[in-house]
């Protein structure tokens, strides 16, 4: 268990780069699901705006599922986890709020 003590001075440098080495691709995608997700959820909270829940919490799905499959470290993928549970919780609130095109269309 001596391993499980010892720091690793590659992991100090970056936030979600565990493995020492600049992840630029992942790491935009983590910060647009995030905020996709954040926006999704928020806006979520009122009836009215179910179009700007609903887009954004699909458009933050997307873009988290493709930064699933691009990934390489695990904080990446966790934290890309909670940016998609967000975005699906503002596109699932927003659709049942009016949906995608609710009023606009038809």
């Amino acid at each position: 268990m001596a391993q499980a003590m010892r720091t690793n001075s590659a992991n100090a440098g970056g936030l979600f780069a565990s493995d020492g080495k600049s992840h630029p691709v992942p790491d935009t995608l983590v910060a647009v699901t995030a905020v996709l997700g954040l926006i999704a959820v928020i806006t979520s909270i009122w009836h009215n705006l179910h179009l700007l829940s609903s887009w954004t919490g699909l458009v933050g799905i997307l873009t988290g599922a493709y930064g699933q499959f691009v990934s390489e470290t695990t904080r990446e993928r966790f934290a890309l986890i909670l940016g998609l549970g967000a975005s699906a919780i503002g596109f699932f609130i927003g659709m049942a709020h009016g949906g995608l095109f609710g009023g606009v269309i038809g």
